[in-house]
């Protein structure tokens, strides 16, 4: 297989579904194997979140499912736990805190945790090394960032913990996310990037970028602004183990919902 060492860019009318679809099937494609770096934009949103479209994420969906991996809503969660916030509430962050804290005891207990989960990092984060209670960094950057008065090098949050992440095995798994920053845009809005070392597009990549368009739309909510765009950035964008002839019948899917795919991309 041939490594492709080109940019992709995939806008798809900034919709989650297209720019995922774009992506994949370009990755199922004879011949490329990754792609490398990988650039996806989202900015197709309503008031609850990225809009999508059934059929490809039925078909993402069935696909995952065939292949005994977790679901698109199951992956997202593992950066934004939706159903635990309510941002009609006041106290819409604290609850959200209180409530993750709660039942992170048995997300704890599924072995497809047990190096860590995103928003764990996000909200409880302590290098492995370190001592001392552990940074809710969510809370920290967005006090930070309101008692700064709009010093925007605050909204970032680190997801990479050098003290415990480098180790020699040959697959990790873990963290793949290393960096979120968000930056204020004109009209009230407000930017993300999400940066991947590597991303698996078969079994993750929907739901991360469902996750991040959810945390977004978190991180938007509390300082008043809506969110406009979320770029994910994979310094590779890879396919995974998975075999591109097991997925045959997705690679189907994709070109009946996504007919004329070679359109729908951004420069490359």
């Amino acid at each position: 297989m041939t490594i492709v060492p080109t940019e992709a860019l995939v806008e798809s009318n900034g919709n989650i579904s297209w720019a995922w679809a774009s992506l994949m099937i370009q990755l199922l494609e004879v011949g490329t194997k990754e792609v490398s770096p990988a650039i996806v934009i989202i900015s197709d949103f309503d008031e609850s979140g990225p809009r999508e479209i059934p059929a490809i994420r039925g078909a993402v969906d069935r696909a995952l499912a065939k292949h005994g991996e977790r679901s698109v809503d199951t992956v997202a969660n593992t950066i934004f736990p939706n159903a635990l916030w309510d941002p009609s509430a006041p106290d819409g962050a604290a609850r959200l805190y209180e409530r993750y804290e709660r039942v992170w005891p048995r997300i704890q207990l599924d072995p497809a945790n047990r190096k860590g989960v995103y928003f764990r990092r996000l909200t409880a984060f302590r290098p492995a090394t370190g001592a001392g209670d552990p940074v809710n960094q969510l809370e920290r950057m967005l006090d930070a960032y309101r008692k700064s008065r709009g010093r925007r090098s605050a909204l970032q949050a680190g997801l990479f913990d050098p003290t415990a992440d480098h180790r020699g095995e040959p697959f990790l798994g873990f963290p793949c996310l290393q960096q979120i920053a968000f930056a204020p845009t004109r009209n009230n809005g407000l930017s993300m990037t999400a940066f991947y070392a590597v991303q698996y597009q078969f079994a993750k990549a929907y739901g991360n970028y469902l996750g991040l368009c959810r945390l977004g739309r978190f991180v938007a909510h509390e300082l008043g602004r809506h969110l406009t765009k979320m770029t994910c950035v994979a310094s590779v964008a890879t396919l995974g183990d998975t075999t591109k002839s097991s997925l045959a019948e997705l690679q189907r899917d994709l070109r009946s919902a996504v007919p004329d795919h070679a359109d729908q991309g951004g420069d490359s």
